[in-house]
Parts: C-alpha cells; structure tokens; sequence
C-alpha cells in the first residue's frame, strides 16, 4: 500500500508577469460552480505542481492529492495564491522552486484571459474562421511569446510522451544539434519526445554561451494533467481547446521536427499535412522533418506508407525523412528557415506569426470525442485529400480523447469503445497502424492497454 504524499500549505506571489487581476476575474476563478473556472483552475494548477509525473492518466493526481486545493486572493497589491495540501515535491526547504512559481500564474494568466477576453467577449465570434485565429493571435501575445524583429528561429517538436530510451536519447541529440546553432524549441510541453529536445537544447545554448534562451510549452486543459509540463518550460501556454493548440503551433513555430509518437503524433501529422496540402498553401514554404534513431526506421516507414494510401503519392513532398542523423535534421530545419525568412519578407507577412497559412474552419473548430461524432467520420478517398486529412485527424484526436482525457476515459467508461468505419482499405491500413503503436507500448506510459476504439474492418 503507498504512503500518503507529503503536502504542504503556501502562499505564493505573482511571477511571469502577471500582477493583477479584476476582481470579476478573481471571482470567476474562485468560482465552483458549474459555470464557475475553479475547477479548471485546481486541475491545471496541480498539473504544475506534479510536472515530472510518471503517469498519463488525468485522473492520478486528483486521486493522489484529493484534499488539494488552489485560491486565488486580492490583495491591494495585486493577487496571490493560497495552495492548501499541495505537493511537497514543488518545494524546497519550505520555497517554491521558482520555475514552479512562474507556470503556476501563467496558468492562471491564460485561464482568466481566455474566459474573460476571447469566450466571453462579443469581439470574438469563435465560430468565424478570422475571429479563431484573431483569438490565437490575442492569447499568445497576453502571454508574451510573440516576438518582433527576431529572424526565423522557432522549431516545433512533436513527438510521443511515452517513448522507449533509446528514442529519449535521440531526441535529446537533435534538440542539442539545434540548440548548437541558436535556434528555440516549442514542444507539447510534457515528458518523452517534448522533453528531450529541450534538454538537448540546454547543454547547447550554454555551450554557445546564449542567454534569453526560449523553451515553450503549448497545452490545453484536457490533456495538461496527463501531460504534466516538464521542468524545463520556461515560457507555458494553456489554449482553450486542441484547435487552438495547434494552430499556435503552426502560426507560432517557423517549421516542425516530429519524433516517433502515438494517435497524438499521427494526429499532429494529420493536422499540419492537411493544412499544407490546401491549394492556397502550396508555395509556402515549411520545414517538416520525421525523425527517429536507426530503431525507428520502421515507424516512419509505417508512417509513411499510410499517408501515401490515405492523401496520395503528392503528400510526400511536404515532408523530408531522416533515419539516426541529428545533424542532418538541424541544417536541413537551419536551411527551410531561410527559405521560410525570404517568404515572409517577399510576401510581408510577420516573422512571429504566419498570418498567411490558410487553415479551414474544419482544422479551428473543436472536435467533440462522442461515440456519434466518431461514427459519422467520412473516411473515404472521394475528396481532395487535405478534407479528408481533417476527419482522419479527428479519428486519431477522439482515440488520445479515450486514452488520455478524463472526458473522453469516462465516455468510454459508460458507453464502450468508440466506432470507427470507412473504406476498407483505409480501415485495414488504420488498424494496422494503431496495432503497431499498440505493440510498440506507443498508447500508455504504464500498465496494460485496453483500446478504447472498434474499427469496422
């Protein structure tokens, strides 16, 4: 039988920039209603406080801590935190480590703007397109990621938080190859394949002897609390919805590396693929790079193999395949970012945010994981192919839902396993794939994995 963690009570004062709050905000956040942010709140805060958690599951923490709890205080001053039963591990010698202490206000940053600036504010009609990506663009400049007169050095990682060490490590090495060469990492924020590259990064940038170095965390409230940010972010966001994640993601960052993963990665792949595929996209220039060591060659052969079936031959040329060589997917990445810095400058567009990707409603509105809206994907092959990218993302965006979401484990809990259908040759590709990730422990960090989906082979 475990022991109970230990806890401690604290007050903790504003870092990262957040001094104060209006008092309707300090309201909403102290709010435990139904329509109230204090849930929310307390989830997202623990998730910091745990960052290094071994486990993927939302609920752990709750259960580990259920006496936790997290208020927000006005003071004349501006606000402060009263944390009641946290976790000892976020403290030494009774002080909050300091990196602990500036992502827990981003987190309350990020809650009380989104809902009192973008969800309920008339100026954002977040069923419009433009407004959507207005909404993106307001909520990463509140959080002061957006730089200006920065030249193009911001890589996106993406990749699988439960990933074997041998991977860790590779990750490690590309993230060390890219911080050699001055560039900035923004990943998912939490373990495995988001970590690696930052650490990498790390012993990089102190070797160059660069300061003001750049580690940013992107997330959303359903997965930070089984994706924990790891001790490295420096600079965390927490959007509203998986949408929005990742259109900050593809506004924000000047080109993307992805590192072997699960249903997130492929659902990241898909995202990214379908939008660079739209004809309206196809001259504009973004360095995508798959990557792996040598032991995951196979992986992004399977990978492969699947985007060719699903969104044809043509699909292949908005990505660039490296095996074991993270030297070669730095200058490869150092390369595209001039091509990306001679797009912007030719096209006007800002360097801290790529206002020209056309991205479709369908890639901006929020996917509910219900049984009814996996069932009625149409997974066919009688569309342009980024249409149906976007309900192939969304299959394998309701699959991490019923893995690793509270809403979408219960879903499942009380209903079954989702129903996916389609054409049969993609179905049989589908399942070939997910069996593979199934095989390779690409589902779960721990414990055995039950699929929370039925495809209709």
């Amino acid at each position: 039988m475990s022991s109970t963690p230990a806890t401690v009570n604290a007050r903790v004062f504003p870092r990262a920039g957040l001094d104060i709050l209006s008092r309707q905000e300090v309201s909403r956040l102290r709010d435990a209603s139904r329509g109230g942010l204090h849930d929310l709140l307390r989830r997202c805060t623990l998730a910091v406080l745990t960052s290094g958690s071994a486990t993927d599951d939302p609920r752990a923490a709750l259960i580990r801590y259920p006496d936790f709890d997290v208020q927000v205080q006005q003071q004349d001053r501006g606000v402060k935190l009263e944390l009641s039963n946290a976790p000892a591990e976020a403290f030494v010698d009774g002080r909050i480590i300091v990196g602990v202490a500036e992502l827990l206000f981003a987190v309350v940053r990020d809650i009380a703007y989104v809902s009192s600036e973008i969800q309920n504010n008339g100026d954002f009609d977040l069923s419009n397109p433009e407004d959507i990506t207005n909404a993106v663009f307001e909520i990463l400049r509140n959080a002061r990621v957006l730089r200006s007169h920065v030249d193009p050095n911001l890589v996106v990682c993406w990749g699988g938080h439960s990933i074997g060490r041998a991977e860790y490590i590779y990750t490690k090495d590309v993230g060390y190859q890219l911080g050699l060469r001055a560039l900035d990492i923004c990943t998912g924020c939490g373990p495995g394949a988001m970590k690696g590259p930052m650490k990498g990064a790390t012993i990089a940038h102190a070797k160059q002897r660069r300061r003001a170095n750049r580690y940013i965390g992107i997330t959303e409230p359903g997965i930070i609390a089984a994706e924990s940010p790891n001790p490295i972010v420096n600079e965390l966001v927490i959007m509203p919805d998986i949408e929005k994640r990742l259109e900050a993601f593809v506004r924000l960052g000047h080109g993307i590396i992805v590192f072997p993963g699960g249903v997130g990665t492929a659902e990241e792949i898909l995202y990214l693929l379908g939008i660079l595929l739209h004809p309206q996209n196809a001259d504009v220039p973004f360095p995508l790079v798959f990557t792996g060591p040598r032991e995951s060659a196979a992986y992004f052969d399977q990978i492969d193999r699947f985007l060719r079936l699903t969104l044809g031959e043509s699909v292949a040329e908005r990505y660039h395949i490296v095996v074991d060589d993270p030297r070669e997917v730095a200058t490869h990445m150092q390369r595209g970012f001039e091509k990306v810095k001679s797009h912007r400058l030719d096209s006007k567009d800002a360097f801290f945010f790529n206002w020209s990707l056309k991205i479709e409603p369908e890639y901006q509105h929020p996917f509910g994981p219900t049984h009814e809206n996996m069932r009625k994907l149409h997974l066919y092959r009688d569309r342009p192919a980024h249409v149906l990218a976007a309900d192939l993302r969304r299959a394998f965006s309701g699959i991490v839902a019923g893995n690793v979401k509270e809403e979408g484990m219960q879903a499942i809990e009380q209903h079954g396993p989702f129903i996916i259908d389609g054409e049969p040759e993609i179905m049989r590709a589908l399942d070939e794939l997910l069996q593979s990730f199934v095989a390779q422990n690409r589902m779960k960090m721990s414990g055995d994995y039950k699929p929370c989906y039925r495809l209709l082979t």
